[in-house]
């Protein structure tokens, strides 16, 4: 007797075929449940998935025609066109079994049957159900590997010290399965390291999920991450699972997970301690079986003791830690990433660019490159795309954030606003000078002005900072 045949469902309005079938199924491994009006099915579809369903074709309202029958069918397929479901009828017409299965059915018994064969249809609808559900599983996982293949790939780059100690770290976490945080500013390269981390473990053959937490509006970060089933709100209008069935079997890339609130936090932590997911919607628990790695551009240390984040959660997530140094920091690869990106986007765009000439790149490096390798990446495309000389020059570098000249205007703005009693002027200046004198440190630069780090990021949001 196989224990794990699944949950099968069987509707008829006779107690005596409800308990012979139970009995019958019960027995070969079935979780069965029974019920004697069709009226319960929308309850119980609801509240339950069922592998097979043995559904009567004919109900006391209605002896012989079979029409009630294959109108709870039109709406059991309705619910979920995924369902197996097995008509039965002690009427053992042809013309109706046909009409059936046309309508979705998957097979037809008669009464009396044969247990062997009630048995063996039953078993074959819950399998069909299972293949169905895996196809609908692999379809999402395509689906989702189409969209991630679509984004920016690319090999790590480095050469610096700094870097050949990230590479180390990989080497030794990617073939387990450890819970890996990736800590860095933005534009380090985090997504990048997720990637290598899935690709060199045993689950690189998989599916790679990447979700961006800082994205998702409270309202949508249970359906987005558990799925929901359908009706479960307005626009759902199927069955979706959410990003973390479709990610099982492989490893999913939460990124930004310092910036979810503490409501979300609470979700998220019981998710990954039971390794189950409810879709909303539904009262039925699925399992998941995830790699997790995680990223954030946060002082999350800080956060949690600032109770922004939870400490139980941060353990949770970080079992193995990589932190990405900055741009800056590594001596030596701003030429070999400048170049690499050189010969990208020549070819993309069909240019003749070759290189830099000595004075670009010392331009570059006179520049402290807040946006990382991002911004580095952004400025030689565009660079690339409006030269015409085979060699870029300084005059083809337009730099995101503002040159020593025009903070020095900035600056001699501030003063004529202080002049002129313009708080906010001066206000902009003083944070941007705390930030620029803490090297970018939100939490040193908040505690130099007396403000909370909260404070601190909505006036850096403010003044665009």
């Amino acid at each position: 007797m196989d224990p794990t045949l699944g949950r099968a469902l069987i509707i008829d309005d006779n107690e005596d075929i409800l308990t012979a079938v139970r009995l019958l199924l019960g027995g070969r491994g079935f979780d069965v449940r029974t019920a004697t009006s069709p009226d319960a099915l929308p309850t119980l579809l609801r509240e339950e998935t069922f592998d097979a369903i043995l559904l009567d074709m004919n109900f006391q309202r209605d002896a012989s025609s079979g029409k009630e029958g294959l109108h709870w069918l039109d709406r059991i397929l309705t619910f979920d066109p995924a369902a197996a479901v097995v008509m039965i009828t002690a009427y053992g017409d042809v013309d109706l079994a046909v009409r059936a299965m046309k309508r979705g059915a998957i097979d037809f018994v008669t009464k009396p049957w044969q247990n062997e064969k009630l048995v063996a249809t039953i078993t074959a609808a819950a399998r069909l159900r299972r293949t169905r559900a895996e196809a609908e599983r692999l379809r999402a996982q395509r689906d989702a590997l189409g969209e991630d293949l679509d984004g920016k790939l690319g090999e790590i780059i480095g050469q610096s010290a700094a870097m050949q100690a990230v590479f180390e770290t990989i080497r030794k976490v990617a073939p387990t399965n450890a819970n890996v945080l990736i800590l860095g500013e933005n534009g380090t390269g985090k997504e990048l390291v997720a990637r290598a981390l899935h690709r060199f473990s045993a689950r690189g053959d998989e599916v790679f999920v990447g979700v961006d937490l800082g994205a998702l509006s409270e309202s949508l970060f249970e359906s987005e991450l558990f799925g929901y089933v359908k009706g479960a709100f307005t626009g759902a209008d199927d069955d979706r699972p959410g990003r973390f069935e479709v990610a099982t079997g492989g490893t999913l890339f939460l990124d930004e997970i310092g910036n979810i609130p503490p409501s979300q936090q609470q979700k998220l932590l019981t998710v990954l301690q039971k390794r189950e997911v409810t879709r909303v919607g539904s009262t039925t628990a699925r399992p998941v079986d995830i790699r997790l790695v995680s990223a954030t551009n946060r002082p999350i240390y800080e956060s949690v003791k600032e109770g922004d984040f939870r400490q139980d959660l941060l353990y949770r997530i970080n079992t193995v830690e990589i932190k990405l140094p900055p741009l800056r920091e590594r001596d030596g690869d701003l030429r070999l990433l400048a170049e690499h990106f050189v010969g990208v986007y020549a070819r993309k765009y069909d240019k003749p660019v070759a290189g830099l000439s000595e004075a670009a790149m010392e331009k570059m490096e006179g520049y402290t490159w807040p946006g990382n390798i991002r911004e580095l990446q952004h400025t030689v495309e565009r660079a690339v795309i409006l030269s015409d000389v085979s060699t870029l020059q300084p005059s083809d570098l337009m730099f995101s954030a503002p040159s020593d000249d025009t903070l020095d205007a900035e600056r001699g703005e501030a003063l004529l606003a202080l002049e002129s009693f313009d708080l906010e002027a001066v206000e902009r200046e003083v944070i941007r000078k705390a930030l620029s004198k803490h090297g970018g440190n939100i939490s040193r630069a908040a505690e130099a002005l007396g403000l909370t780090r909260k404070s601190l990021y909505r006036r850096i949001e403010k003044y665009g900072l």
